[in-house]
């Protein structure tokens, strides 16, 4: 069959044969999208081939990992803008509550071929496995939200962007091309199955039993159309000098990318063709925190199983850090004090503040903050529990590769050794008059205090 997604993206998941159904099952997980999506096109082409409609499901589950209210009216924002379009490509659509793989498993029954779109942690992998052991026709995986396909770029798991970065960078001519966007020949909107679409957003989130102690986002809506918006302005007004300008707590140099980019509600692929297009002398350094950087951390959590504990840094930090444990600390606060930015530094305050309020900390201050964190709790390995429990409770892009890497990074992932010095070892410090000196940090200060 002739495909318009490159087969490096295609993985099949089982050996079963194809069979004659009434539909091609899209599962749809990790990219709540309708265009520049592989996974979908992929489905499609499957159905056209064999005279089929396309469905797509999506599980709604109570019990996600580490999901709250922020997070489920984020991503179901997203999902309503998702349904509208599938309705305009004449697509059946359910949303149902209820474990993911089991309403794959029920739709699959009837269906030829199951297709489902790719995430990286261990409890998505967990999911598609429970699918491909009990699934009676060909269950293919199709990888979407990478530029480069993690085995393609790297079979290991790599030391750092200096030696990651030849590797993807050789393969960007190859995969860097915008997937088709095309509706299926047949409809499938006859289909009567039980769904949610069309109900309220409002209405879904409180019928959930889910954690509804984190408020939703006072700063980002959810959806394709919204990231569309975001980053047409960002690339009007500050892509020319994002090299300049993304660093600066005080400014806003930020693509403000990551939550869509982790709801799969935007294609990376996608951003970085308009970035290229756009041209100007920033172009480059996003490209560099887009692809290369974003899928360094997609390479640690594809090749280390550890990646969200401390088990998961280099022998070198883990020794490093352990040895200075008895270190004298001048504070010492614990998850309560931080969760509730009651500490005496102002500018790591402001940033646990903006991350409560907005579900999104800017990027540097992400590094100030994890540092501090490992500085001001007695031993490194609650530190870093505390860094990941606070990070996946208020970031919308929590529970990601890139929020798991990020804290990695504060521990000496993908970094070197450096001086050895007091609590930290040979990890790399950062401190409050660095900030300081290099930032407009009381500019970052009053604007946080303005979302208070």
């Amino acid at each position: 069959m002739i495909t318009r997604v490159a087969e490096e993206r295609v993985r099949f998941l089982n050996n079963e044969k194809i069979r004659t159904g009434r539909y091609v099952l899209y599962w749809m997980q990790s990219s709540h999208r309708t265009v520049d999506n592989p996974a979908l096109q992929y489905a499609v082409e499957r159905a056209d081939h064999s005279n089929a409609p396309v469905i797509v499901y999506f599980g709604l589950s109570e019990t996600y990992p580490e999901a709250n209210l922020r997070h489920f009216n984020f991503m179901l924002e997203g999902l309503e803008e998702v349904s509208k379009s599938f309705e305009e490509m004449n697509i059946k659509f359910i949303l149902k509550v209820e474990s993911p793989d089991e309403g794959a498993l029920n739709l699959s029954r009837d269906a030829s071929v199951v297709v489902v779109d790719r995430g990286y942690l261990k409890h998505q992998i967990g999911l598609y496995n429970l699918v491909a052991e009990r699934c009676r026709c060909p269950f293919i995986q199709v990888e979407g939200n990478v530029v480069v396909p993690v085995e393609t770029a790297s079979p290991k798991e790599e030391y750092s962007a200096g030696t990651f970065r030849p590797k993807i960078t050789r393969l960007l001519d190859r995969f860097l091309h915008p997937v088709e966007n095309i509706s299926p020949k047949l409809s499938s909107l006859h289909f009567d199955f039980p769904s949610l679409v069309g109900e309220p957003i409002q209405s879904i989130l409180s019928g959930l039993n889910i954690d509804k102690s984190v408020p939703v986002s006072s700063l980002f809506k959810g959806g394709t159309n919204e990231a569309k918006l975001i980053f047409t302005e960002f690339m009007q007004e500050r892509l020319d000098s994002f090299s300049e300008g993304r660093n600066d707590p005080g400014g806003i140099g930020s693509s403000n990318m990551s939550p869509y980019l982790h709801f799969g509600q935007v294609s990376p692929v996608s951003l970085a063709i308009q970035s290229q297009e756009h041209g100007g002398k920033g172009t480059s350094v996003f490209l560099e925190e887009l692809i290369v950087r974003r899928e360094l951390a997609v390479n640690f959590v594809r090749y280390n199983n550890q990646y969200d504990n401390f088990q998961g840094l280099p022998k070198w930090s883990q020794n490093t850090l352990n040895s200075h444990t008895d270190d004298k600390r001048e504070y010492v606060y614990s998850l309560d004090e931080l969760e509730n930015a009651s500490t005496h530094d102002q500018y790591w305050n402001a940033s646990q503040l903006e991350m409560k309020k907005t579900g999104k900390m800017q990027g540097y201050m992400r590094m100030y903050w994890g540092k501090k964190i490992l500085e001001w709790t007695e031993d490194p390995r609650e530190a870093y529990t505390n860094a990941v429990f606070l990070n996946n409770k208020y970031e919308i892009d929590g529970r990601d590769p890139g929020g798991y890497a990020g804290i990695a990074w504060c521990f000496g992932k993908h970094d070197r050794p450096w001086k050895e010095r007091e609590i930290f070892g040979m990890v790399r410090y950062m401190n409050f008059q660095g900030l300081k000196r290099k930032f407009s940090m009381d500019n970052y200060v009053q604007k946080i205090r303005r979302f208070y």
